[in-house]
């Protein structure tokens, strides 16, 4: 492979691993390590470092090298006021414009979505469910406005795992609001939409009840 092509496959290996906890915070990201256990070159393995630096997964600490961060809530909270800004405007956009093209794809997305977590494949519902987002996003007629919803959509990635690990009340709402933000964008009802994209990221209240320690996710 390209180089690039060979760091962007470690930053997809690295940042799955992170989010799913197979590297719990705290983890030193060593770049001899890592790059035996992926089978390439440390050079490649450096940049993706540095890229989950950039999207917060990732910290520098001095003659220490990288570790996997811990949640901090402020930041936390920060990030979801930050998604809330970008993905309402993107999806009231996306609900005026919205084609049939556009509703096949995000349906088919969505369905994949279901199909993986029925089969208990956690890494497949994790992609189908950001291909379907980002679905909704593409709509929107702004690729400026799709360029800066992706970090923090990436940055916020560690507590999706829980939406499709298991099925419980928190899981179906979740499943409802993506139902309902794909209803809205097909019946061209921005307001509809943006309170599903709302309701949808106030779930996170509920996955990180402990840290937030009784505050809300938003800001």
């Amino acid at each position: 492979m390209r180089h690039r092509t060979m760091a962007e496959y470690a930053l997809e290996q690295l940042r799955e691993a992170i989010i799913l906890g197979e590297l719990p915070a705290g983890t030193p990201l060593r770049l001899d390590e890592l790059a035996r256990s992926l089978g390439m070159s440390i050079s490649p393995i450096r940049e993706a470092v540095r890229q989950l630096e950039a999207l917060g997964l990732a910290t520098h600490v001095p003659h220490q090298g990288a570790k996997v961060v811990p949640i901090d809530v402020d930041e936390l909270r920060d990030l979801f006021t930050v998604r809330l800004l970008l993905e309402s405007d993107a999806v009231r956009r996306a609900a005026t414009r919205f084609s049939d093209e556009d509703a096949a794809l995000a349906s088919a997305q969505l369905a994949a979505a279901d199909r993986a977590r029925e089969s208990a494949d956690v890494r497949e519902a994790l992609h189908a469910h950001t291909e379907f987002h980002f679905a909704l996003y593409g709509a929107c007629g702004s690729a400026w406005l799709v360029r800066l919803i992706r970090p923090a959509w990436e940055s916020s990635a560690r507590f999706r795992p829980v939406l499709f690990a298991s099925d419980g009340d928190l899981q179906q709402r979740h499943r409802a609001f993506d139902g309902e933000l794909l209803r809205a964008c097909v019946a061209h009802e921005p307001d509809a939409a943006a309170a599903a994209l709302h309701g949808h990221l106030e779930l996170a209240n509920e996955y990180f009840a402990p840290e937030l320690a009784g505050r809300s996710i938003f800001t």
